[in-house]
């Protein structure tokens, strides 16, 4: 009798105290739940047992990684009317053991136990990174975080970011179909040499230069002489290659090498686009006095950076789940307010923040939108789990900015000379 569908759908509600905004389609191929609304579907038991075993975000990330869960339908309705349910209802060990002393939550646990059958628990996938919880941000565990997200493949990041190979936030002159990927991102570098002023012959530090593009773009369009630092081998072989392709070597260094072990400055400009997400925030301070001893007096520097949202008690903050277990591993958001005290803390002078929250949700959702155009051949690249993992990362993100959870700054700090004198225009948003 095909009744899985419409018995999961009961428990689940029972569990979470209010109807499902979804449709479930089983594994024995019934269906249940509100006509015409996306359907979740449910491939097998061990979906279940994923759940039951790590109940909310991680459970169920494990059972879409895994190929257990899938959606049929669109994805970001999808995403969007589960929201609830997931990210803003909250999943914690005290949430859990309030609930457990509920008789019917046991119950339902009970009837899913039934429902999943045995054994528990199933085997995380193998796109989960395994690390010690011991020792984060030392420079052993950096290199391995970064290597777990970056190092899976440049043709696949091709293929998710297109020509321009910029992994973070693009500048759009209008929301698409108007602007291009490829000339949004580069009026993003612009946009940061702009606010960096840079000129022929200064001296440019871009820290997690990923693929090379920033140091790229301030080589060729402003003359700088660029140092880029990421702590990917495959990145700094994709940057060096096309270094010389363009003609540049004699212009731009890249190096696989930790921003704590650069020792030749001053330089004149530091970008860092994307990369303080990594530092951690036990590690943030001495990463802004690193960059602030590696400036000349009156040097800038570009820091653009994801931010998520004050709490009001911050003793209660954890990392996303899903995120630190597939994504960035270590990775760890700060409220913009802690980063700019951070950095006048290490003696930088803020001089301007602009956040750029809705540029960064249309970009994300035009890299969903190439991912998705060449799945195929992404899931052969970088493999199905892999290529699933993104997909839910980029398209979850581009609701969490459309939403308000996070947003992304950049903030222009200086290392101000005694004499106060900064160099900076009176009217700063002429960026000349």
């Amino acid at each position: 009798m095909a009744d899985a569908a419409p018995r999961l759908k009961g428990l689940v509600e029972q569990l979470l105290g209010t109807p499902l905004p979804v449709r479930i389609r089983a594994w024995d191929g019934s269906q249940a739940g509100p006509p015409g609304a996306p359907t979740v579907v449910v491939h097998n038991r061990r979906a279940l047992r994923h759940l039951l075993w790590k109940p909310g975000e991680l459970g169920l990330a494990r059972a879409w990684v895994a190929g257990d869960l899938a959606v049929d339908g669109d994805l970001y309705t999808t995403l969007d009317l589960l929201s609830g349910l997931i990210w803003e209802r909250g999943d914690d060990a005290r949430t859990l053991a309030q609930s457990l002393r509920d008789p019917d939550f046991r119950s339902a646990v009970r009837g899913l136990l039934v429902l999943a059958g045995p054994p528990l628990p199933p085997a995380p996938p193998r796109e989960e990174a395994r690390r010690p919880r011991r020792g984060l941000h030392t420079k052993r565990s950096d290199r391995r975080a970064i290597s777990h997200h970056y190092d899976v493949g440049n043709d696949f990041y091709e293929l998710v970011l297109g020509p321009s190979m910029v992994y973070s936030c693009a500048y759009w002159p209008a929301p698409p179909p108007q602007g291009t990927l490829e000339g949004a991102q580069h009026d993003k570098l612009e946009l940061v040499s702009r606010k960096l002023a840079l000129k022929p012959g200064q001296r440019l530090l871009d820290v997690g230069c990923g693929w090379g593009s920033m140091a790229l773009h301030a080589a060729r369009e402003h003359g700088a002489d660029v140092v880029g630092i990421t702590l990917s081998q495959e990145q700094a072989a994709y940057a060096r290659k096309r270094v010389a392709e363009e003609g540049l070597t004699d212009r731009v260094e890249i190096r696989v090498q930790d921003y704590r072990d650069v020792t030749d400055g001053p330089y004149d400009a530091v970008s860092s686009i994307g990369m303080a997400e990594h530092v951690g925030s036990e590690r943030y301070l001495e990463y802004t006095t690193v960059l602030h001893r590696l400036l000349e007096p009156g040097g800038r520097l570009l820091n653009h950076q994801i931010g998520r949202r004050p709490q009001r008690d911050e003793s209660t903050y954890h990392l996303d789940p899903f995120i630190d277990a597939y994504v960035f591993p270590d990775g760890e958001l700060a409220p913009l307010g802690t980063t700019v005290s951070l950095l006048e803390r290490s003696g930088f002078e803020v001089r301007d923040v602009e956040s750029l929250r809705e540029h960064y949700a249309l970009t994300l959702r035009r890299w969903v939108a190439n991912l998705e155009a060449d799945w195929d051949r992404a899931a052969r690249l970088a493999g199905p789990g892999r290529a699933r993992v993104w997909l839910l990362y980029m398209a979850a993100s581009a609701l969490a900015f459309e939403r308000n959870r996070i947003g992304v700054n950049q903030v222009l700090a200086v290392k101000t000379p005694r004499s106060g004198a900064c160099g900076l225009p009176l009217r700063t948003r002429t960026w000349n």
